[in-house]
């Protein structure tokens, strides 16, 4: 980065996108296993939807067992973004806790290759 660039000159061209983190947090509840299919769906529904930008397990290094959950949203605002997570069948049988973060994204990319023959997409 040019070190004589300001502040507004460097962050110019970005654009940001905002979206909403829910990290759950696991109860270790012996009903978890009944509910996953129901949370599974409502995923889905949601990525349908276009509300799920991206959700899956957190895994701590060393450990194939998660710790918590990440489910990236889009939403207007805090309040939407918390309806939202309490309509995930988890939260709404206070099998998982959760917290949400707004999350501004400002850089990064990634790369998609769609291959019709087998009806696969790749992520890089």
């Amino acid at each position: 980065m040019d070190q004589n660039r300001t502040e507004a000159e460097v962050t110019a061209g970005l654009r940001s996108l905002e979206l909403y983190a829910i990290e759950t947090s696991p109860a270790r509840s012996d009903r978890t296993r009944a509910v996953l299919p129901d949370h599974i769906r409502h995923q889905i529904e949601l990525e349908q939807r276009g509300i799920l930008f991206s959700a899956g397990p957190l895994f701590e290094e060393g450990s194939d067992i998660p710790v918590a959950g990440l489910i990236v949203i889009r939403a207007q605002d805090f309040e939407e973004a918390r309806a939202i997570a309490d309509s995930d069948p988890f939260h709404a049988q206070g099998i998982r806790s959760y917290t949400i973060r707004k999350w501004v994204v400002n850089e990064g990319s990634f790369q998609q290759t769609i291959r019709l023959s087998n009806q696969s997409v790749v992520f890089s």
